[in-house]
């Protein structure tokens, strides 16, 4: 009877990756709010009605296709902060992370950058809550760096606030830059974004806590 549940329960899991496969493929030309449940399921071979065994509707999918695009994505950016390297040796570790990570799951990348803001609240807010989750994680392995003695945690938290925008604002112009194929283009936006992270690297170096309210 166990082997039959197992068996069961392993095909359900596996009708439900396909479904999330078929719509991230479609997704590509489209957004979320125009895609039809029945393009998806015509895709993967199953009737519309078998939708809801997986999924409550397109939002609830849009939104398991937001973890799966950042769930492993900042995992990987954690480790590399709380390690206690140089911070240029970091942020080159970071942005290759990050244009790796582009480069294997471009498809995921793409959906997160047009719906980011896109027609659909439960996925808006889903990735809005995915950045949140990645901030406090990355201002938690900042914390511990001993640049950060004295910082409040409002000033960490600001800290991450601007590396996490700054690594989501860089995938979605490495994805540009790979789909345009222009020579050099990839290359540009990593230089680019090394520099940045350096930048701010260099005014956290300088940074005291009220130090906003000093520059008033």
């Amino acid at each position: 009877m166990s082997h039959t549940v197992g068996v069961r329960q392993a095909q359900k899991q596996k009708t439900r990756q396909a479904l999330l496969d078929a719509a991230l493929g479609l997704l590509e030309e489209q957004s979320l709010s125009s895609l039809g449940l029945r393009e998806v399921t015509r895709v993967v071979g199953i009737a519309p009605t078998a939708f809801y065994r997986h999924f409550r509707d397109m939002g609830e999918l849009g939104v398991a296709l937001v973890e799966e695009a950042l769930g492993s994505l900042h995992v990987m950016v954690r480790a590399i902060l709380a390690e206690q390297d140089a911070a240029e040796e970091r942020i080159d570790r970071t942005v290759a992370v990050v244009e790796q990570h582009v480069r294997q799951y471009p498809l995921h990348i793409r959906f997160v950058a047009r719906e980011r803001h896109g027609g659909v609240r439960a996925v808006r807010q889903a990735i809005a809550g995915e950045l949140d989750r990645f901030a406090e994680e990355v201002a938690a392995a900042l914390k511990t760096q001993p640049v950060s003695e004295g910082w409040g945690d409002d000033d960490v938290r600001m800290l991450a606030e601007l590396y996490v925008d700054r690594l989501v604002t860089t995938a979605a112009a490495l994805l540009d830059a790979e789909e345009d194929g222009a020579e050099g283009a990839a290359e540009r936006v990593v230089r680019t974004a090394r520099r940045q992270l350096r930048l701010i690297s260099i005014g956290r170096q300088h940074w005291r806590e009220g130090g906003a309210k000093g520059a008033e």
